[in-house]
């Protein structure tokens, strides 16, 4: 089974001011990091080795929270953020060779990441990457009819039969891992000169439903899946406590929080160790907001 990279490095601007107190791969969802939710896919699919480039507030990626991964984690520090291709270039020692499923951080979707890691090996491709589909012409990628990719970021290798987004989420072979540049994107500086140089790169079909955590909303509406999969209304960690007279909602509030008053939470998310307070009028509750540990509350465009 291959092995894998987990992306960790970036910034996370269209955040900010959540990623100011951590990582966008750090944010809760649900019980857990999302990171470790990616942790436990990649273990699930067969994942025995993997890989974690860390930079904005590298120091919030504890021991204890990289200990706890069910896969063995080698943790690798970028003084700034190398890109995508360059953090995996940079892993190299710590991966081996062979195949390595490479994982955007910020990116929650259910994937079977051993049928994706089969197909890769049943067609030799030099990389496979995970589509969601879309019509033709639609989308961040165009397919053709073996499944190859024949449009990336608008430029175009072939006739297209559908489209799809690409999701994050995908396997690079040893013959593009010899060809990475120490700093720079996978997208812009590795599939796309491959592309143009008349290679095939192959494609897999992901589930139409993911999420890329890169807004507010995308943020709460991966917070809403995680409730809606478990059968939850809502979801109060350990150690939290909820006033009696505040109406709990489709929110998650993280282990050792506290919500007082007397109010409505509706579509929320309360960080472990939060401290809010809702008011009384129902009319107006704290309504798709996130409330951090160091007190932010921080609401959902539109």
């Amino acid at each position: 089974m291959a092995s894998a990279m987990i992306l960790a490095a970036g910034l996370g601007t269209r955040l900010r001011p959540l990623t100011d107190e951590l990582p966008k791969p750090l944010l809760w969802l649900g019980d857990r990091p999302l990171i470790a939710h990616i942790a436990e896919q990649l273990a699930a699919g067969g994942v025995r080795r993997a890989a974690l480039n860390k930079s904005h507030l590298a120091e919030r990626f504890s021991r204890d929270l990289i200990a706890a991964f069910p896969v063995p984690v080698d943790v690798l520090h970028e003084p700034e953020p190398f890109g995508t291709a360059g953090g995996l270039a940079n892993a190299a020692g710590a991966l081996g060779d062979g195949d390595v499923v490479l994982w955007n951080g910020d990116i929650l979707i259910d994937l079977d990441v051993a049928a994706l890691c089969a197909a890769h090996g049943q067609r030799g491709a030099a990389a496979t990457l995970a589509v969601a589909p879309r019509p033709a012409g639609e989308g961040t990628v165009g397919v053709g009819a073996q499944g190859e990719v024949v449009r990336l970021r608008g430029e175009r290798f072939g006739e297209e039969v559908a489209g799809g987004d690409f999701v994050g989420v995908h396997v690079v072979g040893e013959a593009l891992r010899r060809r990475l540049p120490p700093r720079g994107c996978m997208v812009g500086d590795v599939y796309l000169p491959w592309l143009r140089e008349g290679r095939a790169l192959a494609t897999f079909a992901a589930p139409a439903v993911w999420h890329d955590i890169g807004t507010v909303a995308a943020y709460l509406a991966a917070s809403a899946r995680w409730l809606a999969q478990r059968g939850l209304q809502s979801h109060v960690g350990p150690g939290a406590s909820v006033a009696e007279g505040v109406d709990v909602t489709g929110s998650v509030v993280g282990a050792g929080a506290r919500v007082e008053g007397a109010g409505a939470l509706r579509g929320c998310v309360v960080w472990p160790g939060a401290r809010v307070s809702v008011g009384a009028d129902a009319e107006a509750p704290l309504e798709r907001a996130v409330v951090t540990t160091q007190g932010r509350v921080v609401r959902a465009a539109g």
